[in-house]
């Protein structure tokens, strides 16, 4: 009994981890490349987050599966190529079945696979533990990527188009600061939540 409830204990923490005190953007600063680009609107960040997450499962759960099996020597290529696998499921899946959204997205798709966090996450968590951790491991940081870039991109796009999710919030007499959806305004946006989670998190 005491083994199993700490065995879920850990499966649960692992996850809550990721979302946030080892969040990828705000904590670890890692995907900062997707967090910039294609944070201008909600549905972009909804789309990139759940392509990272399902690569991040994808790819924990079978480098955990081959962890013994694999030379040292070759196992960042072994990596590459398994999460390259996930990642051109991925990316012919959204060009499938939402073309608009593959198309909103374009190269960053692809270059998921020379995303830190996944590299990161696969040589660091999965390659030493057991399927079960790498899992919630894998939830838990895909989670708190979506989280962030959702959050990024409402910012943006609510004080860039006076829009979120394609609806109005601010009425027909609100002026968008057209620099929001612009390069400044993701430095900006992103830099001033970094500093309100550090201070948030900062011990009395």
């Amino acid at each position: 009994m005491k083994n199993q409830m700490a065995t879920r204990f850990r499966f649960g923490d692992e996850i809550f981890k990721g979302i946030s005190r080892e969040n990828p953007t705000f904590r670890l600063v890692l995907g900062m490349c997707p967090s910039l680009a294609i944070s201008t609107s909600v549905i972009n960040a909804l789309g990139m987050g759940v392509a990272a997450t399902f690569v991040l499962l994808g790819s924990n759960i079978m480098v955990s599966l081959i962890r013994n099996f694999t030379p040292a020597k070759v196992r960042i290529p072994v990596f590459i190529i398994i999460i390259s696998t996930f990642v051109t499921i991925a990316d012919l899946s959204l060009e499938a079945f939402t073309p608009d959204l593959h198309k909103a997205l374009g190269i960053f798709i692809p270059l998921i696979v020379v995303n830190c966090i996944i590299l990161a996450r696969a040589e660091a968590f999965a390659s030493r533990e057991p399927v079960f951790y790498s899992i919630a491991d894998a939830l838990g940081m895909g989670a708190g990527f979506t989280l962030a870039l959702t959050l990024i991109a409402s910012i943006r796009e609510a004080l860039g188009n006076g829009t979120v999710l394609g609806y109005p919030v601010f009425g027909a007499h609100f002026d968008p600061a057209v620099i929001m959806i612009l390069a400044p305004g993701a430095f900006l946006t992103i830099g001033l939540l970094i500093g309100l989670m550090n201070h948030l998190g900062r011990k009395p």
